[in-house]
């Protein structure tokens, strides 16, 4: 199914997304990838507070390449997810319900998606450039140290994604590979 909605991903909005739906995100969503992820977890163990409200967030993971003159934000595709599978539960914990990356999850972080009703959805790997297309604002909020896996504050509009595995642990990569396999034995 396809669905257009707006950020910030509450319980209730994550609830209605099920795996396969396509998915065209608009509003606000934050960047890292795992040495910001450490740092955050690490502030989160120390009783600190992180520098954006995790509540009902979405994290891309993403570590984007430089804007060219005019631009907002340059390349900027999926990372790999498992490389934030460490984090993605603390961050779950604390309120963060939504993650954009490519790739497969461990079952620890679907067990937390199930627990918090958290989505991850896919981005297509190699099409950063497209994807940035989407990306309508972007702030350096934190860790500026990090570079590209710095902490960035974006603006997406019409972000097109796919729900991978939704907040009851439904996971397309299964899903998907056992309808294939069926429709190609069927032959």
């Amino acid at each position: 199914m396809e669905k257009h909605i707006t950020l910030p991903l509450t319980e209730e909005l994550a609830k209605s997304l099920h795996a396969g739906d396509t998915v065209y995100l608009t509003g606000t969503i934050y960047t890292s990838r795992d040495a910001g992820h450490k740092r955050m977890c690490e502030a989160l163990a120390r009783g600190e507070e992180l520098p954006f409200d995790p509540k009902d967030a979405t994290i891309y993971y993403v570590g984007p390449t430089p804007a060219k003159p005019g631009q907002v934000i340059g390349s900027a595709g999926p990372t790999t997810s498992g490389r934030m599978d460490a984090y993605a539960p603390t961050m779950m914990s604390v309120g963060a319900r939504g993650m954009i990356g490519k790739g497969a999850r461990l079952p620890e972080v679907v067990d937390a998606m199930k627990k918090f009703s958290g989505v991850y959805f896919g981005a297509i790997g190699g099409a950063g450039a497209l994807l940035a297309k989407c990306i309508k604002e972007c702030e350096l909020i934190a860790f500026e140290d990090l570079g590209a896996e710095a902490l960035r504050k974006l603006y997406v509009e019409e972000m097109p994604l796919v729900v991978i595995i939704d907040s009851e642990g439904n996971n397309l990569y299964e899903s998907g590979r056992k309808a294939y396999l069926q429709a190609r034995d069927a032959k």
